[in-house]
């Protein structure tokens, strides 16, 4: 039973994939592995990528139209395991790591050429590297599934977070907080105040399926932003 799976097509076992072939091809390897083939079917399937409150047709367009520019296929392997390396369903480790996903977009909207997980010196591996710019991704989780209960608390908690680990070490790289995860109404207040997190470069912004994106800075960006 178990081999006559494993052998049958992709889109045969699920082919509500069939609609979606960028992101199908691009995650095959998870979605045919052992560890990961149940747990990342279930994140694309019932929870839209990560996006809340949003279709699993409109969350996976957003993806695949991402992935239709080839901008990560040079980092395919790099970039896809990184959803596929829990047995366990974890929502909030597969948010986080579609966040990257997300700033690839953010850099590549504005025209920016990237290279993901840099390994450093350090010992550090930062999320990215713009020219000569590093770039660390972090993506709060809502605020109705932290301690915190706010959007506003969220982001300067998961800020707090970064600066005293990997951000302490290489001054001057971008932080970059992906809100993605947030509802309307929490991001609506984070827009309006627009809080520090007591580090600057700072960026955070927010996706909607759409492809639609709004956000703010604090700081020197020392490359362009698809907002102002």
């Amino acid at each position: 039973m178990g081999r006559a799976r494993t052998a049958r097509p992709l889109e045969v076992e699920d082919p509500w994939l069939a609609d979606y072939e960028h992101v199908a091809q691009f995650f095959l390897p998870v979605f045919l592995s052992k560890d990961g083939r149940e747990s990342t079917r279930t994140f694309f399937r019932d929870h839209a990528g990560g996006f809340p409150d949003a279709s699993r047709e409109a969350g996976l367009r957003f993806y695949d139209d991402l992935l239709a520019t080839g901008v990560l296929d040079d980092y395919r392997y790099t970039m896809a395991s990184k959803l596929g390396t829990s047995q366990g369903f974890d929502l909030s480790r597969m948010q986080a790591t579609m966040g990257e996903f997300n700033v690839a977009k953010l850099l590549a909207d504005a025209g920016n050429d990237f290279e993901p997980e840099v390994e450093l010196g350090s010992g550090h591996a930062i999320d990215f590297r713009v020219e000569d710019t590093l770039v660390e991704v972090t993506r709060p989780r809502p605020p109705s599934r932290r301690q915190v209960n706010t959007g506003i608390a969220a982001v300067k908690a998961s800020g707090d977070a970064k600066t005293r680990d990997q951000l302490a070490a290489h001054p001057g790289a971008v932080l970059v907080v992906d809100a993605t995860s947030f509802a309307d109404d929490e991001w609506r207040r984070v827009l309006g105040e627009r809080p520090d997190v007591g580090y600057q470069p700072l960026v955070v912004f927010r996706y909607r399926p759409d492809g639609s994106v709004e956000g703010y800075s604090h700081g020197s960006i020392p490359f362009p932003l698809p907002f102002s």
